[in-house]
């Protein structure tokens, strides 16, 4: 088992996917917290719909790097669920199934109509769920995922106490000067950014689960809104790094394997959580 894991890691695609697994997981799981606090679970989900409806465009428009539409149509959804959710016509739950639901079946629609490939079968259960080969991350995708990654990490760390005040008591911190609004569109601008680096690792089905489970096994620990995020952190990298570990020697699919792991780990923290409290 060690000696098929040295041979492994001799190849670099595989340390490409172990960097950009450290990344993402750190990245969903200081972020997590926050929208986990704020009701904002399910952005994520509608957001990486939308990311897969992308997706599906690029592929028709045969656009080689997908992430220059992928990246900015997503951002924008984000910016437009965030200002829909505050019409008082249209509830924000209604806004993300709406935009969500549109987009995956558009993105669908398109495929078939315009097949990038004979297997389009293949390649939306690839889009959903992840590669089921490890293998497939380029030195592009790991430096694209290494920039913006360090640069969430760095905004979020900058704005660490803002996003708390906005977190806790949006309008306690409006009313003491912070402009709630503008820390709200950079929470969801963050998270459009790790959905679209997530769905070559977990798939755009799967990407919640990266953003929500971390959060809620370290609240199961500790209350303490920093100590959940240090938390967070450590079991969501533990858990990537497991996934792939697992999904490199029993050849299981890496982004349901890192899920699983993370599901597993909540289980873990809920149990631990019965004993210390």
């Amino acid at each position: 088992m060690l000696s098929k894991l040295m041979m492994y890691f001799q190849m670099p695609n595989v340390r490409y996917a172990f960097v950009v697994a450290i990344l993402i997981a750190l990245c969903a799981a200081l972020l997590g917290v926050s929208l986990v606090l704020k009701r904002f679970s399910f952005i994520g989900d509608g957001l990486s719909h939308v990311a897969f409806g992308a997706l599906a465009v690029a592929s028709v428009l045969k656009i080689t790097n997908n992430m220059v539409l992928i990246l900015p149509v997503t951002i924008i959804a984000a910016v437009i669920l965030l200002r829909t959710g505050k019409n008082t016509k249209i509830k924000g739950d209604s806004a993300i199934a709406m935009i969500s639901v549109g987009a995956m079946a558009f993105g669908y629609l398109l495929l078939n109509i315009f097949p990038s490939s004979a297997n389009v079968t293949g390649d939306v259960c690839t889009t959903l769920f992840g590669s089921i080969s490890i293998v497939t991350l380029t030195q592009f995708d790991v430096i694209i995922c290494v920039v913006l990654s360090l640069i969430s990490i760095a905004v979020f760390v900058l704005l660490y106490n803002r996003i708390f005040a906005v977190t806790f008591d949006e309008d306690f911190a409006t009313a003491t000067g912070t402009r709630a609004d503008i820390y709200n569109l950079v929470i969801a601008i963050i998270t459009a950014v790790i959905i679209v680096l997530a769905m070559n690792l977990v798939g755009s089905l799967l990407i919640t689960a990266l953003l929500v489970f971390p959060a809620l096994s370290a609240m199961r620990l500790t209350k303490s809104f920093k100590k959940v995020t240090i938390f967070a952190a450590v079991i969501s990298v533990i858990c990537a790094v497991t996934g792939l570990l697992i999904a490199i020697l029993f050849g299981t699919p890496v982004g349901s394997t890192i899920v699983a792991c993370d599901a597993a780990g909540f289980v873990i923290c809920l149990i631990i959580g019965k004993f210390i409290k």
